[in-house]
């Protein structure tokens, strides 16, 4: 017989965006599906990136922005858990705490939103709206004709800018889109080819403080191990470059058979200049690949004269 969490509480933290509380809130469902009578309360948690509109993304000194102070209400006690969308969470987490549970990755490619029409076929000096560094260098390697405009705000903000003619188009995540159920609002996605993914990028994190095996335990029933498997290798390539915000970067990891394709990416985001490593890992060996992957995009940047993050 399933044991019985009836009377169990377990408070969830979350930022309180839209998207956020989407995601807190699937968490929250399922969470209490694998446990009957176990009841979960999300708690919206403010964060820095929240309260700060207007300063663009890539500016932001301290990488973390989205999950500081969720973490902090963690290590305090004052919430039991947090969910976070992974690609937001830095690589050096507070030793108090651990990332206990990857829940199965929603599609992780880019989309480009625009009036139907497709990037590749977009006039030349179009404008796109994206703030972010790794997009601009992959889609200025494939379109250097067009210009990109930072643009912060919600999803309605932003297409509103394509209504008007502010903007020709937009890139977001595929998977945040679908995770609010606007996935209708996507002319195409980009292929991996065209556009790597974010580190960690749709995969969810639940987190929770290291000696708390009861909530260990509750989130680890969500944990989909292909998923936690892959965005572990993605955060290994991110540790071992020295870091995921100083300069564009991008790597992505899939099950391919019966062990993992990797792909990553490095460069400059004003020139377009970027090396690109792809390849399928072997089973038993995928995290020394990793690592020997990072080593070689370091070496092939450096001869490029590509800024690397071992470069202060």
């Amino acid at each position: 017989m399933a044991h019985s969490h009836h009377g169990e509480k377990l408070i969830l933290g979350s930022r309180g965006s839209a998207l956020a509380l989407a995601q807190a809130t699937k968490m929250k469902h399922e969470l209490e599906a694998a446990h009957p009578g176990l009841e979960v309360q999300v708690q919206v948690i403010k964060t820095s990136g929240d309260a700060d509109q207007s300063t663009r993304l890539d500016a932001f000194q301290a990488f973390g922005v989205f999950v500081k102070e969720i973490q902090t209400a963690l290590m305090e006690g004052r919430i039991d858990a947090a969910v976070h969308s992974l690609k937001d969470v830095p690589e050096d987490e507070p030793s108090s705490l651990t990332l206990a549970a990857f829940p199965e990755r929603e599609d992780a490619r880019d989309a480009f939103i625009s009036k139907g029409v497709r990037f590749i076929d977009l006039p030349k000096g179009a404008k796109i709206g994206t703030g972010s560094p790794r997009r601009i260098m992959q889609l200025r390697a494939l379109r250097p004709d067009l210009e990109f405009v930072p643009i912060r705000g919600n999803l309605d903000t932003r297409i509103a800018k394509i209504e008007r003619g502010d903007l020709a188009g937009v890139v977001l995540a595929t998977a945040g889109l679908r995770r609010l159920e606007k996935a209708s609002v996507i002319t195409h996605r980009f292929s991996f080819s065209e556009s790597i993914p974010a580190i960690g990028q749709a995969a969810l994190a639940l987190e929770c403080r290291v000696d708390d095996a009861r909530v260990h335990k509750l989130l680890d029933a969500l944990n989909d191990p292909l998923t936690s498997d892959a965005v572990l290798l993605e955060r290994r390539f991110m540790k071992a470059v020295g870091g995921g915000c100083r300069v564009p970067m991008a790597a992505h990891a899939y099950p391919y058979g019966d062990s993992y394709r990797f792909m990553a990416v490095m460069g400059d985001a004003v020139t377009g200049k970027l090396v690109r490593i792809e390849r399928a890992l072997e089973p038993d060996t995928a995290e020394s690949e990793v690592d020997e992957i990072a080593a070689e995009i370091l070496d092939e940047c450096r001869a490029h004269k590509i800024r690397t993050p071992r470069d202060g």
